[in-house]
């Protein structure tokens, strides 16, 4: 897809993407914030057993872990 600069654009050709958008935007399906809240919930605690950031990483699977000490002589 080919970048267009806005500048260079004539007002009308603005106002001819911005209702092209809007046409875009006018089909989504919208869903109301506290269903997709409440569906997000039930997801997250569905993997909350597998999710390394809720129950952190074990000390033998940590790829991270302190190898060894810095010894300063």
């Amino acid at each position: 897809m080919p970048v267009i600069n806005v500048d260079d654009l004539t007002d009308k050709d603005k106002a001819v993407m911005e209702v092209n958008q809007l046409k875009i935007e006018i089909k989504l399906e919208r869903w109301l914030t506290s269903k997709c809240c409440e569906e997000i919930k039930e997801y997250i605690q569905a993997g909350v057993e597998e999710d390394t950031l809720v129950k952190g990483i074990s000390e033998e699977k940590n790829p991270f872990k302190e190898k060894g000490g810095c010894v300063i002589c």
